[in-house]
């Protein structure tokens, strides 16, 4: 045992892999007593709904059996056929009611922890021909709870069943003084409301016996620390190794968004400590950003955007804006319209403009006080 040679206790909850591996040993919660309250209960509705037709049936293929014609009687090939007939009937009849307690030995185990076949459940093993081990499972704790439980439903059904025979003392006694389609009619029908009452006695016990043995097979289950931190290595891989996946996931998101930076129709900066890329291609929405980053990823969005020829903007607040309020593909927010479309129409003007033209640089940039509190740490951090 894991608990026994590690020294932890069992106090982590079952991952679902263990779960699937417990049912994968065909190890899943089950109740005895659900699935024979739902036995006596599914035989019970059998018997109401189907009781009158199967009597009827009954009775009509005990009378075919006991008139024996006198040419039946003295021809030995015949008697085996109607035999046979009589044995067909009786069965058709029961198949119905067959059908129904079928559907309640399904039923329990599909309400109680679902179907599983497993044939490692199945597998022959040899520990469990060992009186020793067989002694101990007989003597422990779930032994000794199932003997518990046992004499309950015992007692119970005991006391139910002694009240049943009083509560129909008289209708037993009549039946050998009434004709035999009334005593099996009053048969049927004492046998259902038996059938019913000690469905709800077991209800009793299953009330209390289901949600136990969900908690005591969930209590079975649970794992060491050591055992929740083993399964996701296993599972997720070693730390090392998810980092390095990581690394190499955003080594590859890097390498994308600077393939973008080219696209950019202008870059706005700290101007070294951030660098945002947006591009915009004149159609109805606003510009969106394409690649953005922070020291050694913004230096390298400048470089390659001077290398591209696309414009490189020093607007320290609105760069800080721009990082802190998107993400790469976001349009940029409405509060900040105002301010992008200055700089868009200032580099309108410079590509427009001769040689001699003067074009007024946009240094009042008007950036809302949201965004300044936003990124008060990275202005700690950045170039004003």
């Amino acid at each position: 045992m894991a608990e026994e040679q590690t020294g932890q206790e069992r106090t982590e909850e079952p991952t679902e892999r263990r779960k699937q591996e417990a049912r994968r040993r065909g190890q899943v919660p089950r109740s005895k007593e659900l699935n024979t309250m739902l036995s006596l209960l599914f035989a019970g509705a059998g018997l109401w709904v189907l009781g009158g037709a199967m009597t009827e049936r009954f009775y009509a293929i005990s009378r075919a059996g006991f008139r024996v014609d006198r040419a039946l009687a003295f021809d030995s090939d015949e008697i085996p056929v109607h035999f046979m007939y009589l044995v067909t009937e009786a069965l058709v009849t029961l198949l119905p009611f067959f059908a129904v307690t079928a559907v309640a030995a399904l039923a329990g185990p599909l309400l109680m922890g679902g179907w599983a076949f497993s044939l490692e459940a199945m597998a022959f093993k040899w520990e469990k021909l060992d009186p020793v081990k067989g002694l101990k499972r007989l003597f422990s704790a779930k032994g000794l709870l199932e003997l518990f439980k046992a004499l309950v439903k015992f007692v119970l059904l005991l006391v139910a069943t002694w009240f049943l025979v009083l509560f129909f003392e008289r209708e037993i006694l009549t039946l050998s003084v009434v004709s035999p389609d009334a005593a099996s009619r009053r048969a049927v029908t004492m046998l259902l409301t038996a059938l019913l009452a000690l469905s709800a006695v077991l209800l009793l016990i299953v009330v209390v016996d289901v949600p136990f043995e969900r908690w005591n097979f969930n209590r079975q289950l649970r794992m060491t620390r050591q055992e929740v931190r083993e399964e996701l290595k296993e599972t997720e891989g070693r730390p090392e190794v998810r980092q390095r996946v990581r690394n190499l996931q955003r080594e590859i998101s890097q390498r994308r968004m600077m393939q973008d930076v080219p696209k950019a129709d202008v870059v706005i900066t700290n101007p070294t400590h951030f660098a945002v890329a947006l591009s915009y291609e004149g159609s109805s929405g606003a510009p969106r950003v394409i690649a953005k980053g922070r020291d050694l990823i913004a230096q390298q969005i400048r470089t390659v955007a001077r290398m591209n020829d696309v414009p490189v903007f020093e607007a320290p607040p609105l760069a800080r804006a721009l990082y802190g309020s998107t993400e790469i593909g976001d349009e940029i927010p409405r509060s900040l319209y105002l301010a992008v479309a200055r700089v868009l129409a200032y580099l309108h003007q410079l590509r427009r403009a001769g040689p001699t033209d003067y074009v007024p640089r946009p240094d009042d940039l008007q950036v809302p006080d949201e965004y300044r509190a936003m990124t008060d740490e990275e202005a700690a951090d950045g170039d004003d």
